[in-house]
């Protein structure tokens, strides 16, 4: 157990620890457990409103969680470059949802894998490869915002889990928010107020308390396990692939979302520890995201990347554990051979889920918080930095229909909270002269800002 660095939160176990076997293997399920259902959703939401038949769905579910499961024990462990040797869990991101299926239903699903082989190793390949020479253009201020606005972009998701789902018929029903009440109750309690095992497995505890009493008030659906089979075995193009100017162009611009994203996500499960990512950390977790993406379109997975509700569990915990993370790779990549085992998780109703990630995001928001205080003096130039950048992400958050007048290039690109956040960051805290920026007295790359100062220095006043 470590104490609390230059920062950093109180570690149960760091980072090359490892737990005895039996704590490794819950531990390991409780971050399979919060991100699962939003893994698989992207596959859900996708293939239903491009309408493509159930035995198609099944299969990109389950390459969905193969790949997430493969994606996760490199970025544990790393493959020669690939991989950061941090405790990132890796999955698909909603944000490819809205491209995939407006370019899914113009082209095809084809173009779709095909924008997805071509970018992901193309775009975030190039920015990890070149990382250590932009990474002065990332100090803790810009990336510290990157975590906050997941956290933030990530509450509205929880909500709706926690109101039973997007488009279900009891949507806000009164035994949802229950549900999701007593699992966030559960999971705050129990992390509070005990020590030990209990503290530890506080999520995976609390999303049990809520299946359980889901399945005696009657809320569980047992049909799709026996529907599914006990093994399915990946075949490689099996939508083929196409190769459309415009979904390579879109795919680009989403690449360096999830590149940002991954930033971010790497930036908040080091600052447990008080510290950035060094430079071989965020060029190995870059690589993993995109090479990951661009082998998984081959079997027709959408792309891959970090899990910031996972990035929640470490800082929520204090298990920073990579090994613990290997194991949970191990585990979503058998669920991805066995699509039955898959089908028995996912019975677990979304409100229970949505009570977990309501808590999993705020502690991302809160985790990002932290990075910018202590690593940040918040004078005048870097509070209105924060304000811009957070004020603009939020906006088109809030209201996407603000921009329904640009491009739809132009749309796809700034709709995005995160990068707009990130790229209102970068901007200003280059091009204004101060402590953080690449162009103006910049700071060693490693250098640390005293906690206290940080929150008492106002020279920029």
């Amino acid at each position: 157990m470590s104490n609390e660095p230059n920062g950093g939160i109180q570690l149960e176990y760091e980072l090359d620890d490892k737990p005895p076997w039996p704590k490794s293997i819950l531990l390991g399920l409780q971050h399979v457990a919060v991100m699962i259902v939003p893994a698989t959703a992207v596959a859900f939401i996708v293939a239903g409103d491009v309408g493509l038949s159930g035995p198609d769905t099944a299969y990109i579910v389950q390459m969905v969680l193969l790949f997430s499961g493969l994606a996760t024990i490199v970025q544990a462990y790393t493959v020669g470059p690939v991989g950061a040797r941090l405790p990132i869990v890796m999955g698909s991101s909603f944000t490819f949802v809205g491209a995939s299926i407006s370019i899914g239903i113009d082209y095809g699903m084809a173009a779709v894998f095909g924008a997805i082989l071509v970018t992901g190793f193309a775009v975030e390949g190039l920015i990890g490869w070149q990382f250590k020479r932009i990474k002065p253009f990332f100090p803790p201020l810009v990336t510290g915002l990157v975590v906050v606005i997941i956290g933030l972009y990530l509450i509205p998701v929880g909500m709706d889990y926690a109101a039973g789902g997007v488009g279900a018929d009891d949507y806000g029903a009164v035994h949802n928010i229950g549900l999701a009440a007593l699992v966030l109750a559960t999971a705050v309690g129990l992390n509070l107020f005990t020590r030990g095992v209990a503290r530890l497995l506080s999520i995976l505890a609390a999303i049990v308390v809520g299946y359980v009493v889901a399945v005696v008030i009657g809320l569980v659906d047992f049909s799709p396990i026996g529907e599914s089979a006990w093994v399915a075995i990946p075949s490689p193009t099996r939508f083929g692939f196409e190769f459309e100017p415009i979904a390579i162009v879109t795919f680009a611009f989403l690449f360096l979302v999830s590149a940002m994203e991954t930033v971010g996500d790497m930036s908040g499960v080091t600052a447990a520890e008080g510290r950035n990512p060094t430079n071989e950390e965020f060029r190995g977790g870059l690589f993993n995201d995109g090479i990951l993406s661009s082998f998984g379109a081959i079997f027709a997975a959408f792309p891959i990347t970090s899990f910031s509700q996972n990035v929640g569990i470490v800082n929520f915990t204090g298990v920073m554990s990579r090994h613990v993370v290997g194991i949970c790779g191990v585990i979503l990549a058998i669920l991805g051979l066995s699509p039955r085992v898959g089908a028995a998780v996912t019975t677990i109703p979304s409100a229970v889920f949505g009570g977990a990630v309501l808590l999993m995001a705020g502690m991302v928001a809160a985790s990002g918080v932290r990075l910018i205080v202590t690593h940040t003096a918040l004078g005048r130039r870097n509070m209105v930095i924060v304000a811009a950048s957070l004020g603009l992400g939020l906006g088109v958050a809030t209201t996407p229909e603000a921009l329904q007048g640009l491009p739809t290039a132009a749309e796809t690109f700034f709709g995005q909270p995160v990068i707009l956040t990130a790229l209102s960051a970068l901007l200003l805290n280059t091009f204004v002269p101060g402590e953080q920026s690449p162009l103006f007295d910049a700071a060693p790359a490693d250098s640390v800002v005293d906690p206290e100062a940080a929150t008492t220095d106002c020279s920029d006043d």
